[in-house]
């Protein structure tokens, strides 16, 4: 017959040794820091050990505490997929999936429902958020960002290349208005507060003919990606934003980029997720499913540079 410890005591004891934080705990499992403290206190009672030290106010792992850490959460962690393996294959499996507004807007929601077909039964549900990926909340199973670089303490998936660069209306180009990255300080820069590259750091970077330090080209601000184009749309000014976002915006004539590839600014999309959850079929094939899209996106975008006559080596 097992001998097993309570185990909401096991449960509140691994999350506050992995936080190293009891007040960590207690945000992660919605109950209180008191809660939390006492069943520690049950269980440091069942095994008859000290498992936590505090040290000027600092909470620490005794032996104990690391050696029982070192078994507990794995052994969590089994339970976990195991069990949302099993509801994958008894009922339909949602994925809760959180990416940028723009981009599930403009990217995402045109192409889920090909996801969708392959998945019979399965739901997914889409929260769009800017902000740091906080799995501790339980909001979302998988976090869609762009980054230079793979996220930290999590499955980092890089799905598709990101390349950025002004964008404007064709009207603005009327009697070569936009023939150098000069020529912008006579234009209104449009930004947007979730920008990936700022109009500084894009002037700074690279040897292009840009606009002195001493002009101070008008500015139009808004709070969402989504605004910023819309606005360019609009004519109001250009825009720096990532071009697989636009392209059909460009082939219909709707919007252009003045300078083609030149000055362009890269980095990557990432489908981000803890690492307890890697093997659940269900966002493996969701990561496969985006690694195809991401790619088909790249060659569509390297196509439309072909027929732009714009040259690789201007990136």
């Amino acid at each position: 017959m097992r001998k097993l410890p309570p185990l909401n005591a096991v449960r509140a004891f691994e999350a506050a040794a992995r936080h190293v934080s009891f007040s960590k705990a207690a945000k992660e499992l919605f109950v209180t820091h008191g809660a939390i403290s006492k069943q520690v206190a049950l269980l440091e009672s069942w095994l008859g050990v000290s498992l936590f030290k505090r040290n000027q106010s600092q909470l620490l792992l005794t032996e104990e505490g690391k050696t029982l850490m070192a078994s507990v959460t794995p052994a969590l962690d089994r339970i976990s997929v195991t069990a949302m393996q099993i509801m994958d294959q008894t009922q339909p499996m949602v994925i809760r999936v959180n990416a940028p507004p723009t981009f599930t807007m403009r990217w995402l929601i045109p192409r889920i429902s090909a996801f969708q077909r392959r998945r019979e039964g399965l739901e997914v549900k889409l929260t769009t958020s800017t902000e740091g990926i906080d799995f501790e909340a339980r909001q979302y199973d998988l976090a869609i960002r762009g980054a230079l670089q793979p996220f930290a303490n999590m499955r980092s998936v890089p799905f598709m290349t990101e390349t950025i660069v002004p964008i404007c209306h064709p009207d603005l180009l009327d009697a070569g208005a936009l023939k150098s990255p000069k020529a912008l300080e006579h234009h209104t820069l449009i930004s947007y507060d979730t920008e990936p590259v700022s109009w500084q750091q894009w002037r700074e970077g690279g040897d292009q003919n840009h606009w002195s330090e001493s002009s101070h080209p008008s500015t139009l601000q808004f709070e969402q990606m989504y605004f910023a184009l819309q606005a360019a749309i609009e004519g109001l000014g250009v825009v720096l934003v990532p071009l697989f976002l636009v392209a059909d915006d460009i082939i219909a004539g709707r919007l252009c980029a003045p300078f083609g590839l030149t000055g362009a600014r890269q980095r990557m999309y990432y489908a981000n997720f803890p690492s307890n959850l890697m093997a659940m079929p269900s966002l493996e094939n969701f990561c496969e499913w985006l690694l195809k899209e991401g790619k088909d996106t790249e060659q569509s975008i390297e196509q439309l540079s072909i027929s732009m006559g714009w040259k690789a080596n201007e990136a």
